[in-house]
Formats: structure tokens, C-alpha cells, sequence
């Protein structure tokens, strides 16, 4: 054992939400071995106290990062390694500690401009800050590396790849027209594909704008093996990740989020109702969601309401859309009492009551890579696909593949088997190999098939 790892090492992370429940397990449970402290951070103190238990090998506190600069720089400076759970609008106030202080940061959000504005000094600093590094992003760069670089070190060349990942429900706990409970934040889920979705078609560079990109899932679907038919929509710009991926010239690629048909129809119909709006500030004290859903679509009165939007989507008053916005409570005579806020933040409200895990409901994380590659003049057609069910609405799938690559990394880079520096994402083999191998442990394990 080194000097280093002779003293006891201070392990710093911000956010218990609902992806931390694994990632501060893992920590703990090898904390008296590896000589480790953690420390959570979170807004809600009963939230960082129930995650961590009355370890002794744990502490909690409860401060705002966007004012508490005492608190944050205090335990920045003693800090050996900080991971970041917290929003992505965070992410820069911690990321700027992180270079100030030279500690290692690692986070399961993407790599945002402001951290792409900070890659030279990162480097400069000599210090490791590893973003993307959860499920998707993180899993998906981790196995798709694995299975390209397989395939190139046998000579192959990849002429097509596509990735899909989702969230779902457990067919067992699906019980509501949505086919869809929230598994993370529900923040991201509301605004989801927001800035659209770039990807590439037999040579050509496809865009599709948010207001089609629903109606673009519910016509695509991919079956996958122990699940069967699930529908798409392309993620993001899957362009920028050519590069790391090396297969700037591939004709076809793209990386894409799995939802069951049903969500697919029923967010196209939020859209178009202008439901997932980040304006205006309307008011919502004394009115109740009929009355708001019925003046916001301009509606003189809330009387045959249903019939009304039903015309406006274009579709029959007993459709599944219609079941679906029934469900969310549109079309119910309870004040809301929100006070003013705008369209996008009613919706989150209601999703997060009417579509949350119930204690015992199981979720599924699906994922599939969909790979042809050509070697020898032969092409060949792979899928590797990863189906993790979740236990209850605490020990979720989504928790277990969003925290537990980052608490392997962590591990990793406190006993120096990872030693990069700057900013990267998971697509090199010292992050993957380890992370992937040890993955399998916890039941994470990719199953492949060929054509």
C-alpha cells in the first residue's frame, strides 16, 4: 500500500437523488477496506441521511451550491476524488471548483460547452474530469467501443451502427395508458428531445425538429430479444460522437432512445397541445386543470372539453391519447394552486404524481447495439443487447446503471489502474475493460447474436 492510500481518502459527492442508491452502496461497502470517507451533499438533508444509512464510514450534509461558496471550497480543498449527481445546470459551478482545487471530477451528464471551454485547462492541470460516464451516456460509449474495437482488431470494417437505450417500466408493473413510470429526473424526461435529434442515413445527415420527433418514434420500432417491439426516436446529435467512436466515414449511424408505442403517440399529442411549453408564466391559484387546459387552448368554456381536444388532435374522444391525458388529470375540476408557472412545469407536476414508481413496481433498462461490419469481402449483422430489471422503486434498474460505472471508475482512478487526464468521455480501453468486466458482477452483462 502506498503513502497515498495509507490515510483515510475523502470521497466527495453532490446529489441523492434517485440514481445515487447503488453508486453510494458500492462506495460504502468497500470504504473500510479501501480506507475510503464519503461525503453526500444534496439540497435535502433527509435525503442524503436516508441514502447514507448510519454508516460510519459516511457523512451528510445539505448546503446550495449556488450560494454556499464557504462550504463548497471547504470540502473541494479536502476532497481526494468528487462525483456530481446534481443537474446539469450545476454542473459548472462544481466543474470550476474542481480546476481550481485540481481534483477529479466524474459525472454522468454530458459534456456541456462550458466543460468543452474548460478541456485545456484540464489538461493543464493534469487532472482527470470524466463526464457521460453512467448508462446512457456510459454504458452505451463503453460496451459500443468494445464491440468496435473487436471488430476492427479482426480485420473488420463497421459500415453501419445504431444504439438504442431506454428506461422503461417492468412489463409486470405497467398499469396505466402511458406504458411509462419515472425511473430519473423527471425534469430531463419533460424535456426530453427538446433540441431535436441529428443522425445519418445511407450517407446523408437527417435533422428532425421536436415537434416531429415523436411522431417519428411512433412509426419506427426495433424488436429486442426477451422483450419484443419497441419504439424509437434518434437521441440528441449522435454526429458529434464520430469521432470519438473513430467512424467519421460510416454510412449509417445514429444512437436513439427506446419508449413503448404508447408513449410515443401520447407525448406527439402533449406537443401538439403546446403542453411542453417553456412559456408563459400563467397563474394556477383557484383554477383548476380543466379550467387552465381549456382557456390555455383558447376554449371559451371547459363544457364538452373532451370533445374539444379530441378535434384539436384529430383523433376520436375514446382514443388512447385521449386516456392518456385523462390520466394525467387535464381534464380534472381540482384547483391546482401552483401559483404562476408555465406549461412545462404543470406537466412535470403531473407526471411526477401520476406516473411515479409505486414502492413495489420494478422498472427495465433495455439497451441494443445494432452493428454491420464487413471483413474478408463477408458482411455481418450483430446485436448486443443488455436487459437489467430493477428490484423495487428504490433499488432500480436505472440507479444500478447510472451509479454503479461511476463508483467502479472512482475506484479505479483512487488506486491508479485509470490515469488519464483531461477531459474524456468512457470510450478508452482502460475505462472500459475494467468497468465492463466488472459490471457482469452485478448481473450487467450484454448477450450477442449474429445474422
Amino acid at each position: 500500500m502506498s503513502l497515498f492510500q495509507s490515510r483515510t481518502r475523502q470521497i466527495l459527492l453532490f446529489g441523492a437523488g434517485k440514481s445515487s442508491t447503488y453508486l453510494i452502496n458500492y462506495l460504502l461497502e468497500h470504504a473500510p477496506k479501501e480506507k475510503w470517507h464519503l461525503t453526500v451533499i444534496d439540497y435535502n438533508i433527509m435525503a442524503a441521511r436516508e441514502k447514507i444509512g448510519r454508516s460510519f464510514y459516511a457523512t451528510a450534509d445539505a448546503f446550495d451550491v449556488n450560494v454556499a461558496q464557504d462550504a463548497l471550497e471547504m470540502y473541494l480543498e479536502r476532497a481526494d476524488i468528487v462525483i456530481s449527481l446534481l443537474p446539469p445546470s450545476l454542473h459548472g459551478i462544481i466543474a470550476e471548483q474542481c480546476l481550481l482545487f485540481k481534483k477529479p471530477l466524474l459525472t454522468a451528464s454530458y459534456v456541456d460547452e462550458q466543460a468543452q471551454t474548460l478541456a485545456e485547462k484540464i489538461q493543464d492541470a493534469g487532472i482527470l474530469f470524466l463526464y457521460e460516464m453512467g448508462l446512457d451516456p456510459g454504458i452505451d460509449h463503453m460496451s459500443a467501443m468494445k464491440l468496435i474495437h473487436s471488430i476492427q482488431r479482426k480485420g473488420g470494417d463497421v459500415l453501419s451502427f445504431a444504439s438504442y437505450c431506454g428506461g422503461l417500466i417492468s412489463p409486470d408493473s405497467d398499469d396505466n395508458p402511458w406504458a411509462y413510470k419515472i425511473s430519473w429526473n423527471p425534469k430531463n424526461i419533460v424535456r426530453a428531445g427538446k433540441g431535436g435529434a441529428v443522425y445519418r442515413e445511407n450517407g446523408s445527415n437527417i435533422e428532425i425538429p421536436y415537434t416531429e420527433l415523436f411522431d417519428w418514434c411512433g412509426k419506427h420500432e426495433i424488436e429486442v430479444p426477451g422483450v419484443g417491439k419497441l419504439a424509437y426516436y434518434p437521441n440528441r446529435d449522435s454526429l458529434k460522437y464520430l469521432k470519438y467512436y473513430g467512424l467519421d466515414d460510416i454510412r449509417d449511424f445514429q444512437r436513439a432512445t427506446l419508449r413503448y408505442p404508447a408513449f410515443c403517440e401520447g407525448w406527439q399529442a402533449l406537443i401538439k397541445l403546446g403542453l411542453t411549453a417553456e412559456s408563459p408564466h400563467l397563474p394556477t391559484d383557484g383554477i383548476s386543470y380543466r379550467a387552465w387546459l381549456a382557456n390555455y387552448l383558447g376554449f371559451t368554456s371547459t363544457e364538452n372539453l373532451e370533445e374539444s381536444v379530441a378535434q384539436r388532435l384529430s383523433v376520436k374522444p375514446q382514443a388512447r391519447v385521449m386516456r392518456q391525458l385523462k390520466y394525467l388529470g387535464w381534464f380534472d375540476n381540482t384547483p391546482i394552486n401552483l401559483g404562476t408557472i408555465t406549461p412545462i412545469e404543470l406537466l412535470q407536476y403531473l407526471i411526477e404524481k401520476k406516473l411515479a414508481l409505486k414502492p413495489s413496481d420494478k422498472d427495465l433498462v433495455v439497451m441494443m447495439h445494432d452493428v454491420v461490419f464487413e471483413r474478408k469481402h463477408i458482411q455481418t449483422r450483430i446485436k448486443s443487447y443488455l436487459i437489467v430489471e430493477g428490484e423495487d422503486a428504490t433499488h432500480t434498474a436505472m440507479a444500478k446503471t447510472v451509479g454503479l460505472p461511476l463508483a467502479i471508475a472512482t475506484r479505479l482512478i483512487l488506486n491508479g489502474k485509470i490515469r488519464l487526464k483531461g477531459l474524456h468521455i468512457p470510450v478508452h480501453p482502460e475505462i472500459y475493460q475494467p468497468v465492463l468486466k466488472e459490471l457482469e458482477e452485478y448481473g450487467i452483462r450484454f448477450e450477442e447474436s449474429y445474422d
